[in-house]
């Protein structure tokens, strides 16, 4: 481990973005169209994200049907977005590391692997979620609907 200087701590607080990036924005309008062009570089390469547009198409819907109430709602956009997040920086993490490290190295395939396993854990936290909010109503609708004998 290396020891920290605590003078570096206040280092980030300091930096001005611009003297390091190129590409850098000052107008929002910019900002907004570059990200749109992340939004459709994942829709057109990643499958993964054409997957999670699919599911999304479905359970909204679904959850608009069942009249789930405001609280749900809250819960459920927020798994969604969870499950988003975590594949966009998936994907961020896997460009930045192929640029970093063209080359097969151990860590490059730790930093992937680990940037994989967080949108896996989003995913599986997602479908809990939907199985606990949208099953009951699903469960009731089946029943309610089912034929008595």
């Amino acid at each position: 481990m290396t020891e920290q200087n605590p003078r570096h701590a206040r280092a980030p607080a300091t930096v001005r973005p611009e003297a390091y990036s190129p590409a850098t924005s000052e107008s929002r309008a910019a900002s907004l169209s570059y990200a749109l062009a992340g939004c459709l570089y994942m829709l057109r390469t990643q499958k993964n994200a054409r997957i999670m547009l699919a599911a999304t198409a479905l359970v909204v819907p679904l959850a608009v049907w069942l009249g789930i109430d405001a609280d749900q709602w809250a819960i459920l956009i927020m798994a969604i977005g969870g499950v988003w997040l975590a594949e966009f920086f998936n994907a961020a993490i896997e460009a930045a590391v192929n640029i970093a490290a063209p080359e097969i190295h151990p860590m490059a395939k730790v930093a992937k692997d680990v940037a994989a396993a967080a949108a896996l854990i989003a995913v599986v936290v997602a479908i809990l979620v939907g199985v606990l909010i949208l099953g009951p109503p699903l469960a009731l609708g089946m029943t309610a609907s089912a034929p008595s004998n």
